[in-house]
Formats: C-alpha cells, structure tokens, sequence
C-alpha cells in the first residue's frame, strides 16, 4: 500500500515539522513500508501461542510492605545535611515556571 502524499504531509503537520519534497517522497515509502509489514504481522497466527511465555527467567515481582519508621538522625542534623534550608524546610531548584 503507497501512502499518499497528503497523508505524509498530515502527518508531518501534527508533528510540526517542515519536510522538503526529497523528505517527503522518502517517508511515504518508509511509512508505507511500515504499515505493510504492519498488516503482515497482523495476519500471522498467535492463537497457539502461550502468553505466559513474556517472562522466561522466573523472576517475579517482589514488593516490600510501606511502613512508617522512625527516622534515625534528628531533624536538625538532617537539615544540616542537605546543601539548603530555609527553617524547617529543604530548598531545591525550581522545576516548572508556573
């Protein structure tokens, strides 16, 4: 299937880029390589395959109970560890304008 041209421009719209006529041509066949080999994928026969086969090592997911504990340094030296304070509270850098 040959993606048209339209579409590749489309695309490159709502990922708001700027693509030259040689970008274009190159990704309508790159593109519609893709969903080619898409729909073959999608056409192979899975029903026998065993889903539980995603983890072949054995692991599992161990988790530990959350609980609180008493923390073992006081307040005071814990704030004197960290590199800004301002009262009770650590200061760190601001990571969103607004």
């Amino acid at each position: 299937m040959k993606l048209p041209r339209e579409q590749v421009e489309w695309v490159a719209k709502l990922a708001q880029i700027e693509l030259t006529e040689e970008e274009k041509s190159h990704f309508a066949t790159d593109l519609s390589n893709t969903i080619t080999y898409i729909d073959e994928l999608s056409a192979v026969d899975v029903s026998g395959v065993n889903a539980d086969n995603s983890q072949i090592t054995g692991l599992t997911n161990n988790t530990e109970v959350d609980e609180i504990r008493r923390c073992e340094i006081s307040k005071e030296e814990f704030l004197s560890r960290a590199p800004a304070h301002q009262g009770d509270y650590i200061l760190v850098k601001k990571v969103l304008d607004k």
